[in-house]
């Protein structure tokens, strides 16, 4: 295009001069091998952009927070999770009061619409909640047999932010509340592709293992020279309870009927011992009574010494002479010991003289 003026009256544009060219620059034009080999000077001088130049469209966001009364292996564990979901965002704890109603306004406020909420119940039972947040569906899960990143018996490693791979169980499609939970755990674990947070590389696969009734989550990084698999952590076991068609709450759609809760399960153990008490309580009574009762004398039998072979008479000696006395030993010992001492209280006496 031509540069052009406009006057400031607002006159008809007018074409801009152009800049006169000095003697020096009035020569033959560069060369085309000149040119290319500045441009490839160019272009290794320049830094290279970003690897992953999509848009960032899948914009899940998951609330990972719990109640007050956790312990530390909890706490180490919600911090992992934080770590492998770049997607994540941490809020402070709720209290016990509170209702769980409250999460779904929380999770308004950080504009998140996926959420993982740890209960601590009675410092000693961990429950996790996941939800959908604020239409639902929600699960409640226990949390059992808990292993963090920070145990030195896992020696797997991954890149921090890289995309995971999610492997499921065949049994997930097989009934319907699992095939429910699957897509639960897809959209919440399932990092989105060009997250500004995000490493466009996947080294690191989820594993979900239906076993026992429950689902045992897993995490194994991926070697590249040979695709096998070493564990990296954190390992978890959930127990399903419930899950419920609302956000933290609403009419139930399924509730697991293999569910033993912590409290009844301590109850059977110790009900268990108790037994095993009474037992051993009830095996000594039975001892005392036996030995108080009277013993019955049977009458003697005339066959029982057929087969005794009597025994040899010794003759009888009698001793006249009157054995020597026994040397005793500490005795003798005690003696030399108070000789001993006795002299050297008199020695020490004189010195003192």
């Amino acid at each position: 295009m031509v540069a052009t003026k406009r006057k400031r009256r607002g006159g008809l544009e007018v074409q801009a001069k152009k800049p006169k060219r000095s003697r020096k620059d009035a020569g033959q034009p560069a060369k085309p091998d000149a040119v290319a080999k500045e441009v490839e000077e160019e272009d290794r001088d320049r830094i290279p952009g970003p690897v992953c130049k999509g848009k960032w469209k899948n914009k899940e966001r998951i609330l990972i927070f719990s109640s007050r009364g956790i312990n530390f292996r909890t706490r180490h564990l919600m911090q992992d999770l934080r770590m492998l979901m770049p997607h994540s965002k941490a809020d402070t704890k709720m209290d016990r009061k509170d209702k769980l109603f409250v999460i779904n306004e929380v999770c308004e406020m950080k504009n998140c619409n996926k959420c993982i909420y740890f209960e601590a119940k009675k410092k000693q039972d961990l429950y996790m909640w996941l939800s959908n947040s604020p239409h639902g569906p929600s699960a409640k899960f226990l949390v059992q047999n808990i292993h963090t990143l920070a145990e030195l018996k896992m020696t797997g490693n991954c890149l921090k932010g890289s995309r995971p791979l999610l492997s499921f169980d065949p049994a997930f499609d097989e009934l319907p509340h699992y095939a429910l939970l699957k897509e639960l755990l897809i959209q919440i674990f399932s990092t989105p592709r060009y997250h500004p947070k995000s490493q466009p590389f996947v080294d690191h696969v989820f594993t979900f293992t239906i076993l026992d009734n429950r689902i045992w989550f897993r995490n194994f990084q991926i070697i590249e020279e040979d695709a096998a698999l070493v564990e990296i952590g954190p390992r978890f076991v959930l127990n399903l309870i419930k899950i419920f068609q609302g956000s933290f709450g609403g009419p139930t759609l399924y509730e697991n009927p293999h569910y033993q809760s912590p409290n009844m399960h301590r109850r059977i153990v110790r009900s268990i011992t108790a037994a095993k008490y009474r037992e051993k309580q009830q095996v000594k009574d039975v001892q005392k009574l036996r030995k108080k009762e009277p013993k019955t004398i049977l009458p003697h039998d005339p066959t029982a010494d057929v087969f005794d072979i009597p025994a040899e008479d010794k003759p009888v000696e009698i001793q006249w002479v009157k054995p020597e006395p026994k040397v005793d030993l500490t005795a003798r010992k005690r003696r030399i010991y108070k000789r001993h001492r006795k002299l050297q209280q008199k020695m020490n006496k004189g010195s003192a003289k």
